[in-house]
């Protein structure tokens, strides 16, 4: 039997606040564990939340990006169970009455644009973070009370690949609206799985489960082939599926089983008895909609419409919103968009993926960029030495020009220097001058390879290959 999988997902999100859902702690990354904590966040007695406006103000800011409606009225809830990292016993969160519902976005996957549904985003606080070592564990509360943003998708996806790039293009416009830094190795971006699977042409769904611990795309990806594989094997088998939760190991690129799943009623969710309701006017949502930036789908159609840049290129340079800022610096002073985008897309990515760096990391700046590609432009330098160059300003900071001088990478533009250099290597290689003149025309490259090895590689290549020309003919 044939199967498909049916694929939901719970996408958890830090945002970038200064200060904790319902207290004044910083929600700074790094510091020492429970050094960031106070009655309020480690749930004293006699303590009283209070909302933290910027961190409602975020989650409709995702929710208008994401196509949602927005909630005139929304409100908190106590969600109880317990764990050493929940130091109240109960996360406040939101149940019935969430800030946004019902919105989409679209992927591509195989030169196919998808659109998958999203339930709902709602916020509540973070947890602490259990840490556990041979012989003891221990928790850190540093996190708890973090504002956290979840975006649950509907159960549209249906395979690994659309679930990946689902999780690439929500992380996108998350960091695009500045509200979440996206970091997963950090644990401020956190994806959960519920996926089943059913005969393909089946309208039911299957017995789902739910998987935990995926920091990073491939291991949603990894973590979901290697799920569905498991319940096709099972049902193969006759055998029943159980409804559970699991984490994924990666080290031994399995899902392990980590207790029966739960039910919303588990939880005995209750408002929040603590906080207000909370009233979100339309005036406030049509201010948050008008600071809107320019989200990277449609960023991506103008580079491909104005620049004329392959789409490709446009959905790699939109990636990230520094990303693209990057490549229009560099085109506010040198209109050539598929020049720049070429250096980009290779020799700078390729040296920021050495280095493990981001490109607002990048020591090359837009102007610096620009200066050196000039200096090709003006045959001062090749583009075989431009590389060179352009590594050289990577690792040391230094303009273009000044390497060039430095390191003596000038281009030989001289006619007559060059004229010289090319008839001691036509007398040198008579042979193959000989077999050259009688048809063999492929041994004009070894001509040439023989003039820029001479040069060290600073012939300037379009005159050597009209004056070879030239003395060959």
């Amino acid at each position: 039997m044939r199967y498909e999988a049916v694929i939901g997902l719970e996408v958890h999100a830090q945002l970038l606040t200064k200060s904790k859902m319902f207290c004044g702690c910083s929600t700074k990354f790094g510091e020492p564990p429970n050094s960031q904590t106070c009655p309020i966040c480690i749930g004293m007695p006699g303590v009283l939340p209070v909302m933290n406006k910027k961190a409602i103000e975020f989650t409709i800011k995702t929710g208008l990006a994401l196509n949602c409606s927005i909630a005139s009225y929304s409100r908190f809830a106590r969600k109880n169970y317990f764990y050493p990292d929940l130091p109240k016993g109960y996360q406040i969160s939101q149940y019935e009455l969430p800030i946004a519902t019902e919105g989409y976005i679209e992927i591509v996957v195989n030169g196919k644009i998808r659109g998958i549904g999203i339930t709902r985003v709602h916020l509540e606080e973070d947890a602490g973070k259990n840490i556990h070592e041979i012989g003891a564990s221990h928790v850190d509360l540093n996190r708890a009370g973090v504002p956290l943003m979840e975006i649950v998708s509907k159960p549209d996806i249906r395979s690994p690949e659309e679930a990946s790039e689902y999780v690439i293009k929500l992380r996108s416009i998350l960091r695009y609206l500045d509200v979440c830094d996206g970091n997963m190795e950090q644990g401020s971006l956190r994806c959960d799985a519920n996926v089943s699977i059913r005969p393909v042409g089946a309208e039911e769904f299957g017995i789902k489960t739910e998987i935990k611990n995926m920091n990073s795309f491939k291991h949603v990806r990894q973590a979901l082939e290697y799920e569905i594989k498991r319940q096709k094997d099972i049902l193969e088998e006759k055998g029943k599926i159980i409804q559970q939760t699991r984490l994924w190991e990666p080290e031994q690129g399995i899902t392990m089983s980590m207790r029966t799943k739960e039910e919303a009623h588990d939880y005995r969710y209750f408002p929040e008895p603590d906080l207000v309701p909370v009233v979100i006017d339309m005036a406030w949502i049509d201010e948050i909609r008008e600071g809107l930036p320019e989200l990277p789908h449609i960023k991506r159609e103008r580079f491909v419409k104005d620049y004329g840049l392959p789409e490709y290129d446009s959905d790699l340079l939109t990636s990230t919103k520094e990303m693209a800022d990057y490549f229009e610096e560099c085109l506010r002073h040198y209109r050539q968009p598929k020049v720049i985008s070429n250096w980009i897309m290779g020799e700078l990515m390729r040296l920021l993926n050495l280095d493990n760096k981001e490109i607002m990391e990048c020591p090359i700046r837009p102007q610096q960029l620009v200066d050196m590609l000039r200096l090709i432009d003006e045959d001062v330098i090749s583009g075989k030495i431009a590389k060179t160059v352009f590594e050289d300003m990577y690792r040391t900071g230094k303009a273009a020009m000044a390497i060039v001088k430095d390191k003596g990478l000038l281009q030989v533009s001289d006619q007559d220097e060059l004229l010289k250099i090319i008839d001691g290597i036509i007398e040198e290689n008579s042979n193959q001058v000989t077999e050259y003149k009688a048809g063999k025309e492929k041994l004009f490259g070894f001509f040439v390879g023989q003039v820029m090895k001479a040069t060290h590689g600073k012939a300037n290549p379009a005159m050597v290959n009209e004056l070879l020309k030239k003395r060959l003919g």
